[in-house]
């Protein structure tokens, strides 16, 4: 018996009963498509969180203050400090010497005001900083001119503002380069207009207004030596450690501190995307292991429809055997059987597993990570010949006398 007889044995078996045949490969799709799907839905969801983290900025290091610390009961003699992001800071950290690591440092003074012009009012947030901001935060200019180091020591009014912010105080088509608005009881002139930037999480990124943190600390904060935070960019991803570490121990040596015990809450942007892929990663799998129930449920319907069909086909095993085909003809045809109803429900799987990757599924757009169209098509030839060789391997082992006997 040539493969090509068992071939054709196997597929007249599987066609022998359309109905019972499509229920097993309806098992079999709704397996492969889940574990695309579902996979899908955990790698654009993983993109999604580190794209909403990039949004953010690029490279980026946030140091923000705390406040006070040291400590200890007064009795001690030991009184709490003041701990403050200066200018000094700044300047110590923009150092090459001591931060080979770092392209530039941002300080930034914000507060939340309602913006005016004319009749129009909008409340937004505010930004107080230096034009290395835009870079670091990922602000490209659509209009106009960005702010400038002079701006910054002439402390001059000007200001750049969002899309959201823009939308809301101008009408549709208005330039609003060169116009003045009312910050509060301040008056800012508008030099530039930010590119669109999109949301971040639950932050509006094109609700904002940015001017020099100089004009922001006249009118609206108060003159301060401090600030709230400092935004500092490394040179690379890969070189964010390495800043990290050097802005710390910069700041300890400041605040005659150790790192341990730094008065500031230093966020690594590099630190946040690696958490966020190991809580993606776990969630992606967590996915793919319930969608791997449902293909061993499947699994388990090609064995139990083998399992009928060699019930079914006792006395034709026994004339076959009866007429001198070996053990091995019966395995491979019973087995080529269960692999040939895996395969058509494999590949109907995964077509319908990409089409289904094409809606959005709880608001997660589904992205298809690359080697789960191979490993669920490959799943589904493997649960064809675990589940089909042992109702294979009984049709094998009947005894012609007793397969021919059979009523």
């Amino acid at each position: 018996m040539t493969v090509l007889d068992m071939l054709g044995l196997a597929w007249r078996g599987a066609t022998g009963n359309k109905l019972r045949s499509a229920l097993t490969v309806l098992g079999v799709l709704i397996g492969v498509s889940a574990v695309i799907i579902l996979l899908a839905v955990g790698t654009g969801s993983s993109q999604a969180v580190q794209n909403r983290i990039k949004a953010l900025g690029t490279n980026t290091i946030t140091v923000l203050s705390r406040g006070r610390f040291g400590g200890g009961p007064a009795t001690t003699g030991t009184q709490s400090q003041a701990a403050s992001l200066t200018l000094a800071s700044v300047q110590a950290i923009e150092d090459p010497s001591q931060a080979p690591d770092v392209v530039s440092v941002s300080p930034v003074v914000s507060t939340t005001v309602t913006a005016t012009y004319g009749a129009a009012s909008y409340s937004t947030s505010v930004v107080g900083t230096t034009p290395a901001y835009l870079t670091a935060e990922g602000y490209t200019i659509a209009a106009g001119s960005p702010i400038t180091s002079a701006d910054i020591a002439n402390r001059n009014r000007v200001a750049l503002v969002g899309q959201t912010v823009l939308s809301n105080l101008f009408t549709s088509g208005e330039n609003p380069l060169g116009q003045t608005i009312r910050l509060g009881s301040a008056s800012f002139e508008i030099v530039g207009v930010l590119a669109e930037k999109g949301t971040s999480g639950t932050t509006n990124q094109d609700s904002v207004v940015i001017a020099p943190y100089t004009a922001v600390q006249d009118e609206l904060t108060g003159e301060s030596s401090s600030f709230s935070q400092l935004l500092v960019q490394a040179k690379s991803t890969k070189d964010l450690n390495n800043a990290a570490a050097e802005v710390e121990t910069i700041l300890a040596t400041e605040n005659d501190t150790t790192v341990a015990d730094l008065p500031f809450s230093v966020i690594n942007q590099g630190t946040l995307i690696s958490t966020a892929q190991s809580t993606s990663s776990t969630f992606t799998t967590l996915l793919g292991a319930v969608a791997a129930i449902s293909l061993l449920v499947g699994g388990i319907g090609v064995m139990n429809i083998m399992l009928v069909t060699v019930t079914e086909r006792t006395r034709e095993i026994g004339i076959l055997k009866a007429v001198g085909a070996p053990k091995s003809a019966i395995l491979i045809e019973f087995l080529l059987e269960a692999i040939l109803l895996s395969l058509i429900g494999g590949g109907a799987g995964v077509l319908v597993g990409i089409i289904g990757t094409h809606f959005k599924i709880e608001g997660v757009t589904p992205v298809i990570a690359g080697y789960s169209i191979p490993l669920a098509f490959g799943i589904a030839i493997a649960v064809g010949v675990f589940f089909g060789l042992y109702p294979a391997n009984r049709a094998a082992s009947l005894r012609p006398i007793d397969a021919l006997r059979y009523e």
